[in-house]
C-alpha cells in the first residue's frame, strides 16, 4: 500500500489485443507481475489465448467485450495494443470507469480523435501514458542535458533515418495493414506514423519540440513501393517555433534493416542515438568519437509507480502533441505516391526494395534534406502545412 497514494499492488490489469505486438505486453506484465507491482486479470481478444500463449498465467479471465471486462476484474489500468481506429472508444471506456491506461501508439488516427481520449482522461482524472517505449531510455534526458550545456556548441538541427524490410505477409496480417482508411474510418498507417513513429517522435523530443504549439511547418513527401494505401518510404522535415529543423526518413522497402537513429547535429559536434538500443555515439570537435550505452525506463512500470507513489508520467498526452500533428499532417496530405516503376522486389521472400534508399534516409539525416532535393527521381516536392 502506498502512504503517498493509498493504492494497493499489485495493480490488476487488463491487456487489450495480446497478439502480434501484444505478445512483447505479455511479456513486460509477467515480468512486473513477478515483481509484484501488477496482476493479469483480463486478456482482451476476439478469439481467446489457449496453451502456450497463457504461459506464467493462471485464472484469466478473456473476453472481446472490453468494458465488461473491466468492469468483472476491477481493473485499475489497461494496455490498450488493438487496430488503431479502436483506440479513442477503448481508451474512454476504460477512462470512464476510471482505469489507468497504457495506450500505444500511435495514440489515435486522427487529431480530433486523439483530443477526444486526451480530454476524456483529463474529465475522468485518469492517467494515460503513450507508449512511445524510445522515451523511457535514460540517453533521452542525457543527450537534453549535453544539447543545453554547450559542450557541443549550438543545436542546429535534428535529422533521423530509419531502413528496415518488409514483406508482403507484413501488409496482409491485418485488414487495417498499410491502410488510410478502412470502413470510413481513418487508419493512416503509414512508415512515419507506426512502425517508424519512434523516429518522429524522439526525434521531437531531443529538439525539445513535443507539443503541437512548437511546429511552425510541417513538409510531407510520401509514397509506397507495396500495392497499399498508406505510406511505406517516406520523409518529412519539421520547422520548429524556434526556427530549426528536424528531418526524419524513413522506408520499409530497404535493401537490408539497419538499426534507426536520431541524429543531433551542433557547431562542434553531434549526437547520434539509435532508440531502440539506448546508445548514443558522442562525437565532439577535438575529441575522439565516445559511445556510451544507457538503461531504459520501462512505461508500464512507469505508470504503476504514478498510480501508486505519484512519480510523474514519462509519456502523457501532452507531450505527444507535435508528433500527432504531423500524423493529421500526413492524414491530410495528397495520398502517396506509387514507387512501381522504381522498385524492383527480391525473390523468394517477396519484398520489395526501392534501390539507393538505404543510402538516401541516411543522405536526409545527414543533410536535414527532403528526397525531392537529393536528387531522387522519383520524389516530387514536399506537401507543406503551415501552422
Amino acid at each position: 500500500m502506498s502512504a503517498s497514494h493509498g493504492v494497493a499492488t499489485p495493480l490488476p490489469l487488463v491487456l487489450a489485443g495480446a497478439r502480434g505486438h501484444g505478445r512483447w505486453h505479455l511479456r513486460n506484465i509477467r515480468r512486473l507481475a513477478e515483481r509484484g507491482l501488477v496482476r493479469l486479470a483480463g486478456i482482451c481478444e476476439l478469439t481467446p489465448l489457449v496453451g502456450e500463449e497463457l504461459e506464467g498465467f493462471t485464472g484469466i479471465r478473456q473476453s472481446s467485450d472490453f468494458a465488461g471486462l473491466l468492469d468483472e476484474t476491477g481493473a485499475r489500468v489497461a494496455i490498450i495494443c488493438t487496430p488503431i481506429p479502436t483506440h479513442a472508444d477503448l481508451a474512454l471506456a476504460a477512462a470512464a470507469r476510471g482505469v489507468h491506461l497504457l495506450l500505444e501508439k500511435p495514440p489515435a488516427p486522427s487529431l480530433a480523435e486523439f483530443h477526444r481520449i486526451e480530454e476524456g482522461a483529463r474529465e475522468a482524472g485518469v492517467a494515460c501514458q503513450i507508449g512511445f517505449q524510445s522515451l523511457g531510455s535514460r540517453a533521452v534526458p542525457a543527450i537534453r542535458d549535453v544539447l543545453a550545456s554547450g559542450d557541443l556548441g549550438e543545436l542546429t538541427g535534428i535529422g533521423a533515418a530509419g531502413a528496415w524490410t518488409r514483406d508482403e505477409a507484413y501488409y496482409r496480417r491485418a485488414p487495417w495493414a498499410g491502410r488510410r482508411r478502412l470502413d470510413g474510418r481513418d487508419v493512416v498507417d503509414g512508415v512515419l506514423t507506426n512502425p517508424l513513429a519512434h523516429a518522429v517522435a524522439t526525434a521531437l523530443a531531443l529538439e525539445g519540440s513535443t507539443r503541437a504549439e512548437d511546429l511552425s511547418r510541417i513538409e510531407t513527401e510520401l509514397f509506397h513501393a507495396y500495392a497499399i494505401e498508406a505510406d511505406d518510404t517516406s520523409c518529412l522535415r519539421l520547422t520548429t517555433a524556434a526556427g530549426r529543423r528536424v528531418t526524419v526518413a524513413a522506408t520499409l522497402c530497404a535493401e537490408k534493416s539497419a538499426e534507426p537513429y536520431v541524429m543531433a547535429h551542433c557547431t562542434q559536434g553531434r549526437i547520434t542515438f539509435f532508440y531502440r538500443e539506448d546508445r548514443i555515439l558522442l562525437q565532439r570537435a577535438g575529441h575522439g568519437p565516445e559511445e556510451i550505452h544507457y538503461g531504459r525506463v520501462d512505461l508500464l512500470e512507469n505508470l504503476v509507480e504514478h498510480v501508486t507513489e505519484g512519480v510523474g508520467l514519462l509519456v502523457p498526452p501532452e507531450r505527444t502533441g507535435a508528433f500527432m500533428s504531423v500524423l493529421e499532417a500526413i492524414r491530410l496530405a495528397p495520398e502517396p505516391r506509387q514507387l512501381e516503376p522504381y522498385v524492383w522486389e527480391t525473390s523468394p521472400d517477396g519484398r520489395r526494395v526501392v534501390p539507393g534508399i538505404d543510402a538516401l534516409t541516411h543522405a536526409c539525416a545527414e543533410s536535414l534534406g527532403l528526397f525531392s532535393e537529393l536528387g531522387a527521381e522519383w520524389a516530387e516536392p514536399a506537401e507543406v502545412t503551415a501552422r
